[in-house]
């Protein structure tokens, strides 16, 4: 499955710092560009699968109903 998010990348004196606008909490910094985009790919990863996570432990019991849900941008 592929998503499309939006990276925003800032120079900064030390190198570069990014950030994905949907979705908070999703940021890095990086001495190159490349070093940033590969950081950001990587911590959107790890915020997906915390985010998942936590919503599996919260949602627990007979009252819940998970499904798919597909979104077109």
């Amino acid at each position: 499955m592929d998503l499309q998010f939006t990276a925003v990348f800032r120079k900064v004196p030390e190198g570069y710092i990014g950030f994905v606008e949907e979705l908070p909490g999703a940021n890095t910094q990086g001495a190159t560009l490349e070093e940033a985009r590969a950081n950001l790919q990587e911590a959107v990863a790890l915020v997906l699968e915390a985010n998942r996570t936590l919503a599996q432990e919260d949602a627990l019991g007979p009252d819940v109903i998970r499904e798919p849900l597909k979104v077109r941008a």
